[in-house]
């Protein structure tokens, strides 16, 4: 009634389908990036009152990491708040409590052999491209997603003259 719409999209890596679609190892910010901007395009073509203009990305965790990622990819969004997300694998590798088994997993080797992956798929190298006014909003007590991951994408848009803001929470996990 007050003109809003909020829409989810079930993007591959997320749960609901089968082991197939969820399966994004060694290519996030690939397919589920596409499913995202074609779902996108899609509540845009079938509701002709939403404001192109005016539309916003969030998401937390993964969708936190896809926040990031959208952002350093198009600027199509007039703003984003990207909330205890993953900017950098190869600091996630290091931090995170689900066990430096997960980033080999996921992303392909370690930062050591595998370097050029950790770079590609981490939304920080592509600072530079962010158009989009962000915020950052991270729990202190997130030992999934550390804090660090948050103030690194800010600190990075921060240092290259972009809009952003960052919201600490000192209570909450993940």
């Amino acid at each position: 009634a007050e003109g809003y719409a909020v829409v989810y999209a079930n993007i591959r890596g997320s749960d609901g389908y089968d082991q197939e679609f969820a399966d994004i190892r060694f290519r996030y910010g690939t397919r589920d990036y596409q499913d995202f901007m074609e779902m996108v395009d899609h509540v845009l073509k079938v509701f002709p009152w939403i404001d192109d203009e005016r539309i916003a990305v969030t998401g937390l965790s993964y969708g936190g990491f896809m926040t990031n990622w959208v952002i350093s990819h198009t600027g199509r969004f007039r703003c984003a708040i990207s909330q205890n997300g993953i900017c950098s694998w190869q600091s996630f590798f290091g931090t995170s409590d689900i066990g430096f088994h997960f980033c080999p997993d996921q992303i392909g080797g370690d930062p050591w052999s595998n370097p050029v992956a950790y770079a590609e798929k981490s939304p920080i190298t592509y600072a530079k491209d962010v158009m989009t006014p962000t915020m950052f909003i991270h729990s202190f007590n997130d030992y999934r997603c550390w804090i660090d991951q948050s103030i690194l994408m800010y600190t990075a848009l921060k240092y290259l003259g972009k809009r952003a803001k960052l919201v600490l929470y000192m209570e909450g996990s993940h």
